[in-house]
């Protein structure tokens, strides 16, 4: 009698410790505690350095009405609008579960840290001085925050993300309260670029999450970058544009849409899974059908 031969398996070798996602993740939490680690030092032993002294002198001065330096407090207004946006995309996305519960978190502290950012930056505007901006730095970290740990959560782990979070709020006002007694603005501007250039990393790294979201942090730096040149360049854009606008008030519209990255990607992953989740529907009504077909035909044999 012939026997037939095994069919033989296909040995599939394990990936290099290096490549697999726990040690991927364990690198890539050993660097980041470095980069963290370099950053502080930086800002704790650093040379002192101060703010300029013409900081508050912003070149539009106009008011409207009742309303002092009205554009520039106007202008945070967007701040707030991204914010609704982004809230509402986020609860599309978490009714059909198109994030983790960490990212929704991280999603929820940045756009709420807009809102925040709105009322603390548009306070600080009506008056302009070193006690208001006090709080807008503050309120800004909020978002800061959010931020920061949605982009280490999805390029290095979710334990990463949620530290990185739980330290920039703790050290940001710290950062904002060292400079309102010292004059030392050095750890307020390691805390911000440092951060942006975490973001930078983050934009060339491959995500660790299965579920990562589409965030594209490249455009979201290139949103940042145009905002500080056009706050650099506050009283030049007050004259290019005949006094219509300044620099620092585009500046506030620009940063706003530092929100739109973030809005698309949840949008996008609630897109996915949408779609995901009508093919699997359809697969299983299609197989459901097969199978009731299957059985008519038996029925009907077995009649006759």
């Amino acid at each position: 009698m012939q026997t037939t031969s095994p069919i033989p398996h296909r040995r599939v070798k394990p990936l290099p410790w290096h490549v697999r996602p726990a040690a991927l993740a364990w690198r890539r939490e050993c660097a980041l505690a470095g980069l963290l680690l370099a950053l502080l030092l930086g800002a704790l032993f650093g040379p002192s350095v101060a703010q300029p002294s013409h900081y508050h002198d912003f070149a539009d001065q106009r008011s409207w009405g009742w309303l002092p330096h009205a554009m520039d407090v106007i202008s945070n207004l967007p701040f707030a609008l991204w914010g609704m946006v982004g809230m509402w995309a986020m609860l599309r996305a978490m009714r059909v579960r198109a994030v983790s519960g960490a990212a929704a978190a991280m999603a929820a502290l940045f756009f709420g840290g807009l809102w925040v950012t709105t009322a603390v930056s548009a306070a600080y505007h009506l008056q302009p001085d070193d006690a208001g901006l006090v709080w807008d730095r503050a309120g800004m970290v909020v978002a800061f925050a959010g931020l920061l740990g949605l982009a280490v959560m999805q390029t290095v782990s979710t334990r990463a993300g949620l530290a990185l979070a739980a330290a920039v709020l703790a050290l940001g006002p710290l950062s904002v309260h060292v400079w309102s007694l010292t004059g030392n603005v050095l750890p307020w501007a390691v805390l911000q670029f440092g951060g942006m250039a975490l973001i930078l990393a983050c934009a060339f790294m491959r995500p660790t999450l299965v579920r990562a979201l589409p965030v594209r942090w490249g455009l979201l730096i290139a949103i940042y970058a145009l905002a500080k040149l056009l706050e650099l360049g506050d009283h030049a854009v007050f004259e290019w544009t005949g006094h219509i606008v300044s620099g620092h008030s585009l500046k506030h519209v620009v940063a706003s849409f530092a929100a739109w990255p973030v809005v698309s990607a949840l949008l996008a992953a609630r897109k996915i899974k949408a779609e995901s989740r009508a093919i699997s529907t359809s697969t299983r009504e299609q197989a459901s059908r097969s199978a009731k077909a299957r059985r008519t035909t038996t029925e009907m044999r077995g009649q006759a």
